[in-house]
């Protein structure tokens, strides 16, 4: 008889489990979600890194701040800075940008490994991110890159351009 009452708890345990778990509305709980523009900018980075002595300059950019960090890994040194930055100026900085021209820019060989400077660009959109090493080297594309990159000096301190 005792064996008999356990299997009934058991069952009657499932039941009420699994008419919870039905029973949820996963359309109720679900936030709605606004459609994002494919070509809208969310994100910005570029950095610079030398060779052997490990000099680096870092910086990342939203639409609502800005954070740079630079040092030199051979003597350990390190300084960052951050910001929040307005609409007016996420919009200068993006304007220079042209989302359908990205695909075009080709990256070139890593020159860091030689002791040379690596700048490397991401840009990321809803849709995409776009990565390029040392695009420099593409003279046709590169133009709107370092339009941006300019950009971006124009909002840091001084000590970090």
């Amino acid at each position: 008889m005792p064996t008999t009452k356990k299997l009934h708890l058991k069952i009657l345990f499932s039941i009420l489990l699994l008419s919870a778990f039905f029973s949820c509305d996963s359309k109720k709980t679900e936030q709605p979600v606004s459609p994002k523009n494919p070509h809208e900018i969310t994100f910005i980075s570029v950095s610079d890194v030398e060779g052997n002595l490990g000099n680096y300059r870092i910086i990342k950019a939203t639409k609502d701040s800005v954070f740079a960090e630079k040092g030199m890994t051979a003597n350990k040194t390190h300084k960052a800075w951050a910001s929040a930055i307005n609409p007016e100026i996420w919009k200068k900085l993006v304007s220079s940008v042209n989302i359908t021209d990205l695909d075009h820019i080709k990256s070139s060989p890593s020159q860091q490994s030689v002791d040379g400077i690596d700048e490397t660009f991401q840009i990321r959109t809803p849709k995409k991110s776009h990565i390029y090493v040392n695009a420099y080297a593409d003279t046709i594309h590169y133009k709107q890159l370092q339009q941006l990159k300019e950009q971006l000096d124009k909002i840091l301190p001084k000590e970090y351009k």
